[in-house]
């Protein structure tokens, strides 16, 4: 299943995407889709309803896709070309830091600037939504844990992560730098996580163009690895790091600006589209 929640901003419904690729309302069936209904058997539950009946809902905005995301642990330095390119060693464990839960943000909602940047920067992420509580699990075990996959922009403030002392949270948990979606794709729908497609664009150009194939630790690896030191609860959502192409890495760097579009993408999860605009 794909599904999604559709509406203004703290009144979206629950919906999924149908056969067809229609938005279907299934708020009389859900009230929402929050961690709850990210179990095993929930999510069965709701694969048995029958779309054809639900009402199609037409030209509203993708919110995030689920509630009651308790935190966003992300992974840094995951794909070796993009360590170097960032002229950092490639970690011997994965890297975990924390973005802020006030920095969700829907997946074509503005990207706001934050107040005083100077190196605001796109990553393109696949994320891991997790279904059932995940405590020091095997890596054999971890990904029965796993609800499903999700398109993550990891907006980073590089001045803040990198220059600014202390850990990298304060450049990744600005307001807005967190989109989410448009879809959480349940598990059986991606038989590999490690192979899946990744892009973005900026400006209608190809920043960005790798695959999970060649992430440095895999994603069972990383669910068993962050499990071992914070339980994973359901609802909790893993950016397990991004591909080479970050404007950070070019030569001069590029960093966003007000008037920018990011356009980015993961293999059968969807497309994101974010306007960057000025601090407000």
């Amino acid at each position: 299943m794909k599904l999604v929640r559709t509406g203004q901003p703290g009144a979206e419904r629950p919906g999924l995407i149908d056969a067809q690729g229609k938005v279907r309302d299934l708020s009389g069936v859900v009230a929402d889709i929050n961690a709850a209904h990210l179990a095993p058997d929930a999510l069965a539950r709701l694969a048995q309803v029958d779309t054809g009946k639900l009402p199609v809902v037409e030209g509203a905005r993708f919110g995030v896709p689920w509630t009651g995301i308790g935190k966003i642990i992300a992974i840094g330095l995951n794909y070796a070309d993009h360590a170097a390119e960032a002229g950092m060693p490639l970690p011997a464990e994965p890297i975990v830091f924390l973005k802020a839960n006030s920095s969700l943000n829907g997946p074509d909602d503005d990207v706001m600037l934050p107040y005083g940047s100077l190196k605001s920067d796109w990553e393109v992420e696949l994320g891991v939504v997790i279904g059932t509580t995940a405590r020091n699990v095997s890596r054999e075990d971890a990904l029965s844990h796993v609800a499903g996959y999700c398109v993550v922009n990891d907006v980073s403030e590089r001045e803040f992560q990198i220059e600014r002392g202390g850990t990298w949270d304060k450049g990744k948990g600005c307001d807005t730098f967190c989109p989410v979606g448009p879809w959480l794709v349940t598990r059986d729908e991606v038989p590999d996580p490690q192979a899946l497609g990744l892009w973005l664009e900026v400006n209608g150009e190809r920043v960005q163009k790798g695959s999970t194939a060649t992430m440095v630790f895999d994603v069972a690896t990383v669910v068993s690895y962050v499990s071992r030191f914070m339980t994973l609860q359901p609802g909790d959502l893993i950016a397990t790091g991004t591909p080479p192409g970050v404007g950070m890495g070019f030569k001069p760097p590029r960093f966003l600006k007000a008037g920018d579009t990011m356009r980015l993408g993961v293999e059968g999860l969807g497309v994101q589209t974010q306007k960057v605009v000025a601090y407000e």
